[in-house]
């Protein structure tokens, strides 16, 4: 009976299944943020947002397995079919719609929280779909604060940002990497070698490197290095650009 399906809903047990999801929930954005804030303090595109998004995504997608008895009201049977099949088909589907918002610009690498975010939707659909209203409604919500307060926190905590820097040098010029790290460095900058690659156009190098801050409170504004870069000898045009995700 569709009344027997409805006071299902509001029982006891129900109610418990979603107060024990939504405590999941927070646990893993917790801990997503925690991993992620390791990669925030060193530089990479992926931080805290991003790790707590995938995270919490990912138990709500594994943990409502758990209660079965409690889908749909409590009205489905197992001659009724695996409604996981559903879900790895929507997740799976999800999965490439994410992979297109994702554009990488040098060092910069755009889209991931977007990404992650899209994710966590479809997590909140699924959770959704087989009733779990209270964490649906939980999650929507921590993905929204994720996604609106994180970025703060963030910016507040000790961290290493970074930079990725373009530099053309006049024909004839000969430049030294080991110089542009001890200058780095006196700036509170660590030159990342292993992102040099090196370009000609119209017969002058070109460099693009990455740079991040030994501690990001502590080392020259973008708008000082630019100042410095302008009256450097040899360089003839330059770009800096804050990697973001």
């Amino acid at each position: 009976m569709l009344t027997d399906a409805i006071r299902h809903y509001w029982s006891g047990d129900f109610l418990a299944a979603n107060a024990f999801i939504g405590i999941n929930l927070v646990g893993a954005l917790l801990l997503g943020m925690l991993v992620g804030y390791e990669r925030t303090y060193h530089g990479r595109a992926a931080g805290m947002r991003t790790y707590g998004l995938v995270c919490m995504a990912s138990t709500a997608l594994t943990i409502f397995v758990g209660f079965a008895p409690f889908w749909y009201g409590g009205a489905l049977s197992a001659a009724d079919g695996d409604p996981t099949r559903v879900v790895q088909g929507v997740v799976t589907g999800v999965g490439f719609l994410c992979a297109g918002v994702i554009m990488k610009d040098g060092l910069s690498i755009r889209g991931l929280t977007s990404a992650a975010s899209i994710w966590a939707v479809a997590s909140v659909g699924v959770l959704l779909g087989v009733g779990f209203y209270a964490a649906a409604l939980l999650l929507a919500l921590l993905c929204a604060v994720s996604m609106a307060l994180l970025h703060r926190v963030e910016a507040r905590l000790p961290g290493r940002a970074t930079l990725d820097v373009t530099l053309t040098f006049r024909d004839g010029y000969v430049p030294r990497l080991d110089d542009f790290a001890r200058d780095a460095e006196a700036r509170g900058y660590q030159i990342l070698r292993d992102s040099l690659s090196i370009a000609f156009a119209d017969k002058q190098p070109v460099w693009k490197f990455g740079v991040v801050a030994v501690e990001r409170s502590r080392a020259v504004s973008p708008a000082l290095l630019a100042e410095e870069l302008a009256g450097t000898e040899g360089i003839v045009n330059f770009t800096i650009v804050p990697v973001r995700n």
